[in-house]
């Protein structure tokens, strides 16, 4: 029997068990999208394909499966670009289906014709562009596998508008074409194993520093029972926030440029470091020739080229994060010889005494930014919420502030650090998560940049709570300035504009303005019972300031505490 090309790619998408897809139409890729209208797949329109692309992010952090976006030829598929770099940079697996121009038109610089597979080459695993029908089943199986095997990360299948109408007899098969890729996990060395077990049994400051990659291999209950078999405090990076509950005691909180300070002073003490799924960004390790520069350093992940990256080593152990961490347990139960950490331990309680009072200033007017997400710590159930957030100030006050008590929690965009990610992703996590209360913790200026997408929360009836922390400026930007450039501000202010809750109310969506913390947790609980979207705009001071923060460039051990002197 005939097939078009769109028909295959329906039923390859349904093969991959994909229920829902983000999207934005135009010419190049309309057959996909009457193939769609006979399927049972659902399509969620938004409004810009920056936020479709931010949209399938959220789906896949949140569900752990891939998401899937679509955007038509030229500049669709160009707007998904900052969306797919983003995925990219924080290891998250979407598929990205974008429409080109026919075949014959294709480097004639026709109508709406970009070359995203040249573009994207750099920002994704792998990049497809389909030259007849008949390659779809293999090319949708292979995408799929390579997007979320191993490390995840996104693919994209370009597809011509004449393969989509193209019909031909298909067949569907469960083949792939990896050339070379090795879709299942690399083989454990397990003398270095056994070599890692004996050095943390024998450390006297052990220390375990989590990163994502321990929530994308669900390594956080292997996480955990090590931490406890060896009394080993454990740190976390940004997208290791939430492995680890952060109200446990051996719980330290993030480490980084706006990481806890205890967790700072524990990494440059610690004798043994054992980094699970992480990859020593910049942000985590302030100077990288300065990161706990007296440990011993085991280096776990499943990424080879992350190994000696950016801080050299003394053990890699290249390995998915959970067979890894079950050998170490096995290694290590019964093992003779451990030391005890309880002189480490009350260290670390002295460092948190120490600085149990850290915060991040208190100036101006308005509601304290700390405070707020305290609240919706508080209010959020374990278990049945997702925060997300923008990029700025509020991404670093929430992960400071925030207490993530399991994995997929809390999404950010950690290495590209996106503005605007905040909103589009808690759309997606709400349609992967329908029956969680999912938070959006952003800027006035985050939030300005995918606002648009109010409108799909609306029509699509995917309703997620939005608190803008505002202060009417680029908050972070702000910060720098007052810290970096002697106080020289310089397209820093927003100007007080728009009225969020009038913008709120355009859309459809609910607006508040609270102006206490009483009228602020109110509606907050009003807002976790409504049925459509409720935007709560919380003023803050221009003043207020991110604390504890490394200095870029700068170790960990300079860490400030709050407004140094001038």
């Amino acid at each position: 029997m005939l097939v078009s090309g769109a028909e295959a790619i329906v039923r390859s998408l349904k093969r991959e068990g994909v229920r829902v897809v983000f999207g934005l139409p135009g010419g190049a890729i309309l057959p996909l999208y009457d193939a769609l209208y006979d399927s049972d797949i659902k399509h969620v329109l938004g409004r810009h394909e920056q936020c479709v692309a931010h949209m399938a992010d959220g789906f896949a952090r949140a569900s752990g499966r891939p998401g899937v976006c679509i955007a038509t030829s030229g500049p669709g598929a160009t707007n998904l670009v900052t969306g797919i770099a983003t995925a990219y940079m924080d290891s998250s697996p979407i598929i990205a289906i974008t429409g080109q121009v026919a075949r014959y038109m294709i480097g004639k610089d026709a109508f709406q014709e970009a070359d995203i597979v040249g573009i994207v080459t750099p920002i994704t695993k792998y990049s497809f562009q389909l030259t007849s029908a008949r390659e779809i089943p293999r090319v949708f199986k292979t995408a799929f596998t390579i997007a979320t095997t191993r490390r995840p990360g996104p693919v994209l299948i370009d597809v011509p508008v004449d393969v989509q109408r193209e019909q031909v007899e298909i067949e569907f098969t469960d083949e792939m074409d990896l050339k070379g890729y090795n879709p299942n996990p690399p083989r454990v060395d397990e003398d270095k194993v056994k070599k890692a077990a004996k050095v943390l049994a024998e450390s006297e400051r052990p220390l375990i520093l989590a990163g994502g990659g321990v929530k994308w291999s669900g390594a956080h209950e292997e996480l955990v029972k090590l931490a406890e078999l060896l009394m080993a405090p454990v740190a976390t990076t940004l997208m290791g926030k939430g492995v680890i509950a952060e109200d446990h005691p051996l719980s330290l909180g993030m480490i980084g440029m706006h990481g806890k300070a205890h967790a700072n002073y524990a990494v440059l003490e610690c004798d043994t470091l054992l980094a699970v799924g992480v990859r020593f960004s910049d942000r985590s390790t302030g100077k990288f020739d300065e990161f706990a520069k007296g440990a011993y350093k085991i280096h776990v992940d499943i990424d080879s080229a992350e190994i000696n990256k950016n801080v050299i080593v003394d053990l890699p152990i290249v390995g998915d994060a959970k067979e890894v961490l079950r050998l170490l347990i096995k290694e290590l139960i019964g093992f003779q010889g451990t030391k005890p950490h309880s002189a480490w331990i009350n260290r670390i309680k002295e460092f948190k005494a120490m600085f149990e009072c850290e915060t991040e200033g208190s100036v101006g007017g308005g509601l304290k930014p700390s405070m707020v997400i305290k609240t919706i710590s508080r209010l959020l159930e374990p278990g049945k919420s997702i925060v997300t957030t923008g990029v700025g100030q509020n991404q670093m006050w929430s992960a400071i502030h925030y207490i993530a008590k399991s994995p997929r929690s809390f999404i950010t965009s950690g290495g590209l650090g996106t503005m605007g990610f905040g909103f589009p992703a808690a759309l997606g996590a709400k349609v992967a998560c329908p029956d969680k209360v999912v938070v959006d913790i952003d800027g006035d200026g985050s939030f300005l940049m995918t606002e648009q997408d109010l409108a799909t929360s609306v029509t699509e009836n995917i309703p997620v709570i939005v608190v803008i922390l505002n202060n009417s400026a680029l908050g972070m930007v702000r910060q720098w300035q007052h810290l970096l450039y002697r106080r020289r501000f310089i397209a820093s202010s927003l100007g007080g504009v728009p009225d969020f809750v009038k913008l709120a109310q355009a859309f459809g969506a609910e607006g508040a303005r609270p102006n206490s913390y009483e009228e602020f947790e109110e509606t907050f609980k009003q807002a976790m019972k409504s049925e459509i979207t409720t935007v709560i705009d919380v003023p803050i001071s221009q003043e207020e300031r991110v604390f504890p923060m490394v200095l870029p460039g700068r170790p960990l051990s300079e860490v400030l505490i709050s407004e140094p002197k001038s």
